[in-house]
C-alpha cells in the first residue's frame, strides 16, 4: 500500500481505514462528513488547524501500518 504523504486527500485516507478518523478529531477537525473537508489534503487541513503536517502523516502512516 502507498504511504500517506501531505498531499494524499483526506477522504482517500478514510476509504483506505476509517479507523484513522479519530486522528483527524484528535485535531479539531470535526467535519468529516463534510464534502469539502474529505477533499482536503493532509496539509490543507493542517493549515487551518494549526498542526504539523508532518507529525499527523507518520502518525496517520503508523495507524495504518498497525491496523493491517
Amino acid at each position: 500500500m502507498a504511504k500517506i504523504t501531505k498531499d494524499t486527500i483526506i477522504g482517500d485516507i478514510l476509504d483506505i481505514d476509517s479507523t484513522t478518523a479519530p486522528l483527524f478529531l484528535e485535531i479539531g477537525m470535526h467535519c468529516l462528513g463534510c464534502p469539502a473537508s474529505r477533499g482536503e489534503t493532509v496539509e490543507q487541513a493542517c493549515e487551518v488547524h494549526g498542526v504539523d503536517a508532518d507529525a499527523l502523516v507518520e502518525k496517520l502512516n503508523a495507524h495504518i501500518e498497525n491496523n493491517k
